[in-house]
């Protein structure tokens, strides 16, 4: 008899929530989380994660702190490195408009509402109202290929949490951030954001939060080659 491993459910059921209900985490379960994301595999076991846990007061400094920035200065804001290619093009762009567009609906705020798109993106500063939230490093003298080791490294957070019940939102958008993070948590120079990560109990009553996400068959994008 076949059975699914758990850990195919943990992938299957992971989602990035947008939205948190107002419940502690211990500091404990997130340290159990990192200690068992570690275990990542990293090219030559250079290991390149950093992280910065900011809970309590710490994490109220920094949203504020990051708010007030993006109020002011949302226009000249850049990330350490670039997200996406300008301009994005098929079939990547059509992907994220429609992405884009199923998330404006769940929230209820159309791509022309200026206003409310601020809205959305201040809630990011915010953490979604999570009470962990953690941003990522990495020396910024490593090469690209060491992304490719931070993504398996962020994956295991973000099941190792599911597997304890708690949510995540993987947000490379904290790297718009940089300047703020760095006066705020004491981030060296010779460290990249790299991206942050809200983590806690998500509040699924939000429609935000129970978007139905298409995902592509195996045929479209695996090629199975046998001689």
């Amino acid at each position: 008899m076949h059975t699914t491993p758990f850990i195919d459910d943990l992938i299957r059921e992971r989602r990035s929530k947008r939205g948190f209900v107002d419940r502690a985490v211990p500091l404990d379960v997130v340290k159990d989380i990192l200690s068992v994301a570690k275990y990542a595999p990293s090219s030559s076991n250079t290991q390149p994660w950093r992280c910065y846990v900011v809970t309590g007061e710490a994490r109220e400094r920094v949203t504020k702190a990051a708010v007030a920035e993006f109020r002011a200065n949302h226009d000249k804001l850049a990330p350490e490195y670039p997200f996406f290619p300008q301009p994005l093009h098929e079939p990547y762009s059509t992907r994220f408009n429609t992405f884009r567009g199923q998330l404006g609906d769940a929230q209820g705020v159309h791509r022309s509402d200026k206003v409310g798109r601020m809205r959305d993106v201040e809630r990011q500063f915010l953490f979604f109202d999570a009470p962990v939230g953690i941003i990522f490093t990495m020396d910024r003298r490593l090469e690209w290929a060491s992304f490719l080791c931070y993504g398996c490294f962020l994956q295991n957070v973000m099941l190792a949490a599911k597997g304890r019940g708690l949510d995540t939102c993987p947000q490379q958008i904290w790297s718009l951030q940089h300047h703020v993070l760095r006066a705020e948590l004491g981030i060296p120079a010779d460290e990249m954001v790299i991206a942050g990560m809200s983590m806690g109990w998500a509040d699924n009553d939000l429609p935000e939060n129970r978007m139905t996400l298409q995902k592509h068959e195996v045929e479209s994008f695996a090629s199975f080659i046998e001689q």
